[in-house]
């Protein structure tokens, strides 16, 4: 029997009827986790506990802004699970953010960690504002507020806020400090995606783009596919889109299409990244202009034929409107929910191999654990060897995930998911639960 969500709670439970069929970023993992734990065999009341999270926390926080004028924002920082360690997870400061959405990417986190053998929990945070509108002095009064209002919950052994959209290095080195100064020392280990200057780790800002690259690699492996000369198509050009191309660009592929809020653009003959990258720099993060490509949409972006999709923008790109035009071989999932439950049966139709978020973007946390690492050493390590263990770790995570795949028959995702819920439900049984 499917495990249906109860309309009156958050719980989920075994329950006959069909499954929802709305693609939100949460439905769509739960679409994924109920697969897994249906082939696992989990008992409802394991199911329960890794469905729902074990903390969410609502906070207002009051502002002084620049003009004088008091203004209250509401943040969030919900822990998923801490079964297999402290809790990780990013900070987003974003004018639509809400808990149902910090609620969905802390599992995902929780999988994500999972998958790469990181010792971390699930956890995720936000605050509803808009960072664009306010100057560097409110950012920072609302950082240190909300940081001040989650002293209880951070901490290098409990919860380990990192880097999201609309937040940066500044924005963790602000967290860092506050956290400390009531701690009455410096406690490095709180947060990471700092600058290196003040505990940082070498190669954490490429980390995620990194990591994407060696798992696509191993799979074009698997399929027989060389790099070189392969046509890679990225969509989105921040920090995860750029370095994934940059970096199977210098793997010898030609990546024919990328794109980012300007849309799309498209050259047959392979477009010279690094001249992207500085194109994009000097124009205020945007490729707006760029005379390199030939201008198409982010749509047709999408459904151009290649060997390789790399969807590093945001959720729900490609659906079951789109899923049908697909013509990539590989799809190597940059963001997050990249592609809806919906349309995941499709693409196996097609015979497309999918590398999922948990898997593919994996990256980032798994050198946010190398910097705490660091940071609890108080050793540093050097860029190489930040970047050769990254590489090493996700290698193993792929083809641990690619034989539960062959062992089960199933989706790279599904094993991912079995794979990554079997790990934390096991955990779950020999701690055992405290009475």
């Amino acid at each position: 029997m499917p495990y249906k969500k109860d309309t009156y709670s958050t719980l989920y439970y075994k329950e006959p009827g069909p499954k929802l069929d709305k693609e939100s970023p949460f439905e769509s993992m739960m679409e994924r986790f109920r697969f897994a734990a249906e082939l696992l065999k989990l008992d409802d009341g394991t199911f329960q506990y890794l469905s729902n999270p074990v903390k969410q926390v609502t906070v207002s926080i009051p502002v002084e802004m620049d003009d004088g004028r008091l203004e209250v924002f509401e943040g969030y920082r919900v822990i998923h699970d801490n079964v297999l360690g402290p809790s990780k997870g990013g900070l987003r400061f974003a004018p639509d953010v809400n808990i149902d959405e910090v609620k969905a990417l802390a599992s995902w986190m929780t999988w994500k960690c999972a998958v790469v053998n990181v010792p971390f929990g699930g956890a995720k945070g936000g605050v509803r504002c808009n960072p664009r509108e306010l100057s560097p002095r409110e950012l920072e009064r609302l950082t240190r507020r909300f940081t001040a209002s989650m002293l209880e919950v951070f901490g290098p052994d409990e919860d380990i806020p990192a880097p999201d959209m609309g937040t940066n290095e500044h924005t963790m080195a602000w967290i860092m400090d506050t956290y400390s100064m009531h701690s009455r020392k410096t406690v490095t280990a709180v947060v990471t995606g700092k600058p290196p200057i003040i505990g940082g780790s070498l190669g954490r800002r490429e980390a995620t783009g990194r990591g994407v690259v060696t798992v696509t690699l191993a799979a074009m492996s698997k399929l027989g596919i060389s790099p070189v000369n392969a046509k890679v198509v990225v969509q989105g050009f921040g920090n995860v889109g750029s370095v994934s191309a940059k970096l199977m660009y210098e793997q010898g592929a030609r990546v024919i299409g990328v794109s980012d809020v300007s849309g799309g653009y498209f050259n047959a003959e392979g477009i010279d990244i690094p001249a992207a990258i500085e194109y994009a720099a000097q124009n205020r993060f945007s490729l707006e202009g760029f005379t390199g490509a030939a201008p198409i949409s982010n749509e047709e972006l999408l459904e151009l034929e290649c060997d390789v999709l790399i969807p590093a923008a945001k959720e729900d790109q490609i659906s079951r409107v789109n899923a049908p035009n697909i013509k990539a071989k590989i799809i190597s999932e940059g963001a997050n929910g990249p592609i809806t439950a919906n349309a995941d049966a499709i693409l196996e139709e097609k015979g497309v191999l999918v590398i999922p978020d948990i898997l593919a973007n994996a990256g980032g946390v798994t050198v946010s654990y190398f910097e705490w690492v660091q940071d609890r050493q108080g050793y540093f390590w050097t860029e190489e060897r930040v970047n050769r263990r990254l590489n090493r770790m996700m290698r193993n995570a792929f083809q641990l995930i690619f034989d539960v795949k062959e062992e089960y028959n199933i989706t790279l995702r599904q094993a991912a998911y079995v794979y990554a819920i079997k790990k934390v439900a096991d955990t779950l049984k020999l701690r055992g639960i405290y009475a």
